[in-house]
């Protein structure tokens, strides 16, 4: 079952996104957050008693179903979920496609970038390197930071989250 076989992947998420202690950082806008799961993008959630296995079934839900992430190469799994968290599902195929775009072999069959998993994105990640797509989305938070000084806080641990995925 999809849920069993990538609940490794989500855990690591949980990890990732500061496990079970409460976040209160009054720069995020998605405000009190645990495991990840913030209280914004979850208003019905009672974040401060969620548990490990609510939030697994929110990321499962929520995130790794919508975002076919199981369709994609065991290789790339990982760092497309954690970049679909990370940036919202559409933000993530974007930055996957231009990815999958800028593979050489693939310069006569673009995808079109549209922020939509379809089966020609799903299709051109098999030729994509996990190390592609880890350097599109580091440029990604260059770009962010670029824009908006502010965000520079966030940086290396944007990075080093990126790195040792």
């Amino acid at each position: 079952m999809d849920r069993v076989l990538n609940s490794d992947i989500i855990k690591k998420v949980l990890v990732r996104e500061g496990g079970s202690k409460i976040s209160r950082d009054p720069d995020d806008p998605g405000g009190v957050t645990k495991y990840g799961i913030s209280k914004r993008s979850n208003p019905d959630v009672d974040i401060e008693n969620l548990t490990e296995e609510d939030a697994i079934l929110i990321y499962f839900e929520k995130y790794w179903t919508p975002s076919k992430a199981s369709r994609l190469p065991k290789s790339l799994q990982d760092m497309y979920f954690d970049m679909v968290v990370n940036f919202g599902q559409r933000r993530a195929v974007k930055i996957l496609q231009e990815a999958c775009n800028n593979k050489a072999k693939r310069k006569n069959k673009k995808i079109v970038v549209d922020g939509r998993i379809g089966p020609k994105t799903i299709g051109a990640t098999k030729y994509l390197e996990k190390d592609r797509l880890l350097a599109f989305r580091v440029m990604h938070y260059s770009k962010l930071c670029e824009k908006n000084k502010g965000l520079m806080k966030y940086y290396y641990g944007w990075i080093r989250r990126t790195i040792s995925i």
